[in-house]
């Protein structure tokens, strides 16, 4: 899956939140800037789980690793 990076989607939430909540706009162009938002969110929130996921691999792997 071709994704923009954790950063780049922290940017965009941010973004899109911060334009919600400053900007005079549309209700329709706020619901557009709600669901770009989420699916940004969605997006880290993937990111963070998949690297939680390594780093108790490592863990795991290294505490195999010590009963030896």
């Amino acid at each position: 899956m071709d994704r923009a990076s954790f950063e780049d989607n922290l940017n965009k939430l941010n973004e899109m939140s911060e334009k919600i909540r400053t900007a005079n706009i549309p209700l329709e162009e706020s619901l557009l800037c709600y669901k770009e938002g989420m699916n940004s969110y969605r997006i880290c929130m993937q990111i963070l789980n998949d690297a939680k996921l390594e780093i108790e691999k490592v863990i795991d792997e290294e505490e195999g690793n010590e009963e030896f």
